[in-house]
């Protein structure tokens, strides 16, 4: 889809902040990250939904291989997932590394929660720490 930022990322003319790519999955740095590390993984090809996705099964492998390296790199055993999102229809779910006290603030609004901007030196940083060859 020609106006879809998801699909942009993926086609390279939006920049992200990479954390694992394959043939057809991207996982990126959320831009306005609820905690440090948080992550969003894409299906390459437009779904408008998460459970459009043709091979979901793999979808959720990718997202499994991500939280777990988030689990052993970062040393901690909770690495929150969400499937939510009505603000871009394109299908992509929430890797949220790194949480304290989240769990209960989970009755509070999201968009409540989430951070100033990531700054490209703090997403350097990140990457350096979690990006997945």
């Amino acid at each position: 889809m020609s106006d879809c930022i998801f699909c942009k990322i993926v086609a390279g003319e939006i920049p992200s902040f990479k954390i694992y790519e394959n043939q057809d999955y991207l996982a990126f740095l959320d831009i306005f990250p609820f905690s440090w590390g948080h992550t969003l993984v894409i299906p390459k090809k437009h779904y408008p939904w998460v459970w459009e996705v043709k091979n979901i099964g793999e979808y959720f492998q990718v997202c499994q291989k991500i939280a777990q390296h988030y689990q052993k790199t970062l040393n901690q055993k909770l690495v929150i997932s969400h499937v939510y999102g009505e603000d871009i229809p394109h299908a992509h779910i929430h890797l949220i590394p790194n949480v304290k006290n989240y769990m209960g603030k989970l009755n509070e609004r999201l968009g409540d929660l989430r951070q100033s901007q990531l700054q490209p030196e703090q997403a350097k940083k990140i990457l350096e720490k979690l990006r997945l060859s």
